[in-house]
């Protein structure tokens, strides 16, 4: 009994400690971290939200061999071992190939995570095309005033795309008290992505940084007057014809979206970005981003990363595979992916709980067995 009561009495002390810590620092995003303790596929429903709104519908056909291409017992174990809940496959733009798990469906919305790193690339490539945007070499301090003095200011919008921005951002996804924990949980996404310092010349250092497409989120609605779900509504979501309005998560209420995460869809929509770009950066044949831009989004950046490396799998917030860099994706921490395939025509769109650790060079292995299965039909 009093050893229960001192456990008690411990228990009590530390949830004390917790909150007062929380309070004095400001930290109070601790408090939603704490409780929810780590980022799941349906945290649209833990946060405010703002609705990109779809338009007409551009129904997918179906193949004539829908359901029917071969599907290998070693990727539908792949699959299931690591939860996965949508799984989709279009080729020559009719989908063969759909499946879902966990009661999901093919208007189930579900988180992308870091697939809208992508998204939010795509729409600086329509800035720019627009002319709201200069070019990748214009300033981010031209759009942002925490960055328009001392090194900051060096920074530009290309340094930001692809990963190299040289700011001192700890993408952390475990640590609670990581600025990347306070940019998902807290309340002023402006605040947490200006608080960063320079700690590389920008441009020097490839370093995967969340804070980084935060950056180019500001760049935007900055550029463009308007919130990130209205661009990508207008110049995306409508245009390529999405089934149903998805939703992107911001910091609060009428708040600002997470450009670095937080687009929530469903298998069949997050196909149209992949058809967008099998289609380099065109909707019905007219160019929405400049056919540059297009191409150095899925070319490698070739700047260094930490391990002395030039980076051969990283473009404008792409990934490319090194083993066949025809191949880009979009991705996700929890294993979310959009795959296209140029030379096959296809499209591969997975959703998923989680995501194998395995990683050989920088490609997670269900992604490899993806690539190859889409290669393979």
């Amino acid at each position: 009994m009093k050893l229960l009561r001192k456990l008690i009495y411990s228990i009590i002390a530390l949830l004390i400690a917790f909150s007062a810590f929380a309070l004095v620092t400001g930290k109070t995003y601790l408090f939603k971290a704490a409780y929810y303790n780590f980022a799941n596929i349906d945290d649209y429903r833990i946060f405010s939200n703002n609705t990109v709104v779809a338009g007409k519908e551009k129904p997918w056909a179906i193949g004539s061999n829908y359901n029917q291409v071969a599907y290998p017992d070693s990727l539908n174990q792949l699959m299931e071992k690591l939860r996965t809940v949508g799984l989709l496959m279009i080729k020559n733009d009719s989908i063969v190939m759909e499946k879902y798990w966990d009661g999901y469906s093919d208007s189930s919305l579900s988180g992308s995570f870091s697939m809208a790193k992508s998204i939010t690339s795509l729409l600086i490539g329509v800035a720019i095309k627009e002319g709201k945007i200069k070019s990748v070499e214009q300033p981010v301090g031209d759009f942002i005033p925490a960055f328009k003095e001392g090194e900051k200011a060096k920074l530009r919008i290309v340094d930001v795309l692809t990963m190299s921005s040289g700011t001192d951002w700890d993408e952390s996804y475990w640590n609670p008290l990581s600025v990347t924990a306070e940019l998902y949980f807290g309340t002023d996404a402006n605040k947490t992505a200006n608080s960063v310092n320079m700690i590389h010349a920008p441009g020097t250092l490839h370093s995967y940084k969340s804070g980084d497409t935060q950056l180019l989120g500001l760049i935007l609605i900055k550029a463009t007057g308007k919130t990130l779900s209205e661009y990508a509504a207008e110049k995306l979501w409508q245009p390529l014809g999405a089934t149903h309005s998805a939703l992107w998560s911001v910091d609060q209420a009428n708040g600002k979206e997470k450009a670095y995460c937080c687009f929530n869809s469903n298998t069949r929509d997050f196909a149209r970005i992949g058809k967008f770009m099998l289609d380099s950066g065109k909707i019905d044949g007219v160019p929405i981003i400049d056919s540059a831009y297009f191409k150095q989004s899925i070319t490698p950046c070739g700047i260094e990363d930490a391990k002395g490396v030039k980076c051969d799998y990283y473009g404008y917030q792409w990934w490319i595979d090194p083993e066949h860099p025809e191949v880009f994706y979009a991705r996700g921490i929890l294993g979310q992916y959009i795959i296209v395939i140029p030379s096959k025509k296809t499209i591969i769109v997975r959703l998923a709980h989680k995501t194998d650790p395995l990683r050989v060079r920088t490609v997670p292995k269900e992604v490899r067995y993806l690539i190859n299965w889409g290669l393979a039909n």
